[in-house]
């Protein structure tokens, strides 16, 4: 059993730190609101620290799961981050959806303070971290990365060495791509269905076993039916997320019209009022075009 700290208790980091201390690891955790650390120990135990620095402190390894670029650098690199207080030798792991680039200069701050870094961002959403199935996509060294493998088992069904440094960040957004393209397929062909005057679910129930089937058709139909959208990831970290994919792809040259287009979808549906509304939300913005 390890001495580990987990930085951001949101709807992912809350279970995913739950999960290891309940693997019997010594856990310590932080958060910018102090009073959800508290609720934390007060389910799972261990305890909470003030600063990121104070939780890093005499830990093996330092998890987070934080929000963009710019909470990952605070929660590292301010007087008061994790990296300041780092072990030598210790390894610290951002489970945070962030870009390539932070992840590189992360890891090169790491490697001069004699301390490893992986990126490696999840997908599953929050049901998938409080189920411990989430899967899991790391850039980094192999030597770190085979020492934090077993313990990120305690929250994920699948974990990967995809790289170098960045190569984790890169496979997410490999993830979201793919993810908006279902999404918004999934939203025409259900519109569409419904239009044509078919039963929706009898549809679904045979295509579903064909080729058109997929996790999203197989978790979001029925709700994308009855046009309730909370359940899952929002759309606001949708675009948040595009926004990294299309930021790399100028820089690489990929070329990603559907991306761009859909990302401008979700957009829409931002201004429709569904800043928090699950990503399936797409098919109502089909509906308010039709109505």
């Amino acid at each position: 059993m390890a001495k580990l700290a987990f930085l951001g208790l949101g709807v992912m980091g809350f279970p995913m730190a739950g999960h290891l201390a309940a693997k019997g690891h010594d856990v310590c955790v932080y958060n910018r609101t102090i009073a959800k650390a508290k609720a934390w120990v007060d389910q799972h135990g261990g305890s909470f620290a003030v600063t990121p620095a104070q939780a890093a402190k005499g830990c093996e390894i330092v998890f987070a799961c934080v929000g963009n670029d710019a909470d990952l650098r605070s929660i590292t690199l301010d007087k008061n981050g994790a990296f300041a207080a780092m072990e030598k030798g210790g390894i610290f792991v951002d489970h945070t959806t962030a870009s390539a680039n932070i992840a590189r200069e992360l890891y090169a701050a790491a490697g001069k303070a004699s301390f490893d870094f992986i990126d490696a961002p999840v997908s599953g959403g929050q049901l998938g971290a409080e189920n411990g199935v989430l899967t899991v996509m790391c850039g980094g060294d192999s030597t770190p990365y085979g020492q934090v493998e077993p313990v990120i088992a305690a929250f994920a069904k699948s974990c990967k060495l995809m790289g170098d440094s960045g190569a984790g960040q890169l496979t997410k957004m490999v993830n979201q791509i793919c993810i908006a393209g279902l999404m918004q397929g999934l939203s025409e062909g259900l519109h569409f269905a419904d239009k044509a005057g078919l039963d929706v679910e009898r549809v679904v129930e045979v295509i579903s076993k064909g080729a058109a089937g997929s996790w999203q058709m197989e978790n979001r139909y029925k709700t994308m039916i009855t046009d309730e959208f909370d359940f899952g990831f929002a759309v606001d970290w949708m675009r948040k997320d595009l926004s990294i994919c299309l930021d790399e792809a100028n820089g690489n040259g990929a070329s990603l019209p559907g991306t761009a287009q859909i990302d401008q979808y979700y957009k829409d549906v931002q201004n429709m009022g569904g800043q928090r509304w699950d990503t399936s939300s797409l098919i109502r913005r089909l509906r308010k075009l039709d109505s």
